[in-house]
């Protein structure tokens, strides 16, 4: 009997193993699984007849502007190799009334009044090496998306530019007849993307081709947001160690051949503060400046000490007001953030802070103020939402607030061309109609008429 059993069980593994007896004897869970694959894999077969059949239809004969516009869709970047095959044809080179697009000038300081409404042509290498501290926003967004480094020339940057050339040489002013008062100190107000931060960067560069020193500061607000902040004693100011290093490397990134060469005037020994990080110094509350040192010795003391760096800028402030041999510069971008509150606060009681005002932390308050005879510029940046400001500042002249447009209709002619020969806008849509409309919409707005360009239809 128990052979039988056993001879019967070997019977039934072989017919088990067979692939025959596998899918009778599944079990019905396993076999409506399968069933699922098969209505599955129908489906997958009928949807790639149906993609087949759409593809076949799509197939269809084209006009050359449909096919045209298919090829550019499906480039990845068909607006580059066209911009590089349009730099062989200069007969895009013209604007309005068949003047052209471009200047020939090599300077900033060759520009004259026939250059005004035409765009004047960078080199990505000069402009990283006359701007080290940074290029401003605005600068940057009109150079990508019009994919070429270059610049409108405005009237009112000549006028400002002419507008310092003659503080610094008085003898130009005779040229111009019987002129107002020249004003050391500016603040470029009006209203968002007229320009000022392209205008002010514009200056710096050609102040620092004419030799001078300018202390630029691409982010004014930076000065008053983040990094480690405390009340120094001695003072009854907040210092801000991290942001005052910054400062000084950024002096000294263009201006270091300058700053070797001129002589500190101020004696005093720098004072000292917590270092970032590292505390006080024991024993020491200030830090001697050796007899000779130069202003590039000066900033050393502050890079070389985190405890000296807040000193320092506080004491560049003074010796930049001295220096005659060389014109000096203060350029503020974002001067604005310097009129309302910074990023820090102050803890009142355990439940209760307030927050600190620009003014009150050391390296704004030594700069802010335009009541001296320094020349100084200061441009107002309403991509900050610091808020509109009144129209008396403290620490500002009355007269040295001005209004900085934006475009009007030639400068916006000048400019809808220079897009359309950067191909922001198709050749077949644009019309003088349509870039008047773009202009209109826009209210002269430059980076909004540079976001409806490419929104022009036929």
């Amino acid at each position: 009997m128990l052979r039988v059993l056993v001879r019967r069980s070997a019977t039934d593994l072989r017919r088990l193993s067979s692939p025959a007896a596998a899918k009778n004897t599944a079990p019905s869970g396993t076999r409506n699984y399968a069933k699922a694959n098969t209505i599955k894999n129908a489906l997958n077969k009928e949807k790639r007849h149906s993609k087949a059949q759409a593809k076949a239809e799509l197939k269809t004969p084209l006009t050359a502007s449909a096919a045209a516009a298919e090829e550019e869709d499906f480039d990845e970047n068909p607006r580059v190799r066209n911009l590089e095959l349009d730099e062989n044809n200069k007969a895009l080179d013209y604007g309005p009334n068949g003047r052209p697009l471009f200047t020939s000038c090599t300077t900033l300081s060759e520009l004259t009044r026939r250059d005004v409404n035409k765009y004047y042509k960078y080199s990505e290498e000069k402009l990283a090496a006359v701007l080290p501290e940074g290029l401003p926003d605005g600068m940057v967004k009109e150079f990508e998306d019009s994919m070429r480094t270059a610049l409108l020339v405005r009237q009112n940057f000549l006028d400002m530019r002419d507008h310092f050339r003659r503080i610094v040489d008085p003898t130009m002013s005779q040229s111009y007849g019987k002129s107002p008062k020249l004003q050391k100190q500016i603040v470029l107000d009006g209203p968002r993307s007229s320009g000022k931060s392209i205008a002010l960067a514009m200056l710096v560069q050609w102040a620092r081709e004419e030799g001078w020193l300018v202390l630029y500061v691409p982010q004014g607000k930076s000065w008053s947001h983040g990094g480690f902040f405390y009340k120094n004693p001695n003072t009854g100011l907040w210092d801000t160690p991290v942001q005052a290093t910054n400062i000084l490397q950024d002096l000294l990134k263009y201006n270091k051949t300058h700053l070797q060469k001129l002589s500190c005037q101020v004696s005093d020994p720098v004072p000292l503060g917590e270092g970032a990080g590292v505390g006080w110094m024991k024993g020491v509350d200030s830090m001697a400046v050796p007899e000779g040192s130069t202003l590039y010795d000066l900033i050393q003391i502050g890079l070389s000490y985190s405890h000296a760096a807040v000193g320092t800028v506080v004491r560049l402030r003074k010796e930049l007001s001295l220096v005659k041999d060389i014109p000096v510069l203060i350029a503020i971008d974002q001067y604005n953030s310097w009129f309302t509150f910074s990023e820090f606060g102050e803890v009142v009681t355990d439940r209760s802070w307030r927050p600190i005002h620009a003014k009150e932390l050391a390296t704004v308050n030594a700069f802010r103020s335009m009541m001296h005879d320094d020349m100084m510029i200061g441009a107002f940046s309403h991509s900050t939402a610091v808020g509109k400001l009144r129209q008396d500042l403290p620490d500002v002249p009355k007269d040295a607030r001005i209004n900085f447009p934006r475009y009007d209709l030639d400068e916006a002619a000048a400019v809808s061309y220079y897009y359309l020969r950067q191909r922001l806008v198709r050749r077949e849509a644009f019309s003088e109609e349509g870039w008047k409309k773009a202009f209109y919409l826009a209210n002269g707005n430059g980076s909004e008429m540079r976001w409806l360009f490419p929104l022009m239809r036929l």
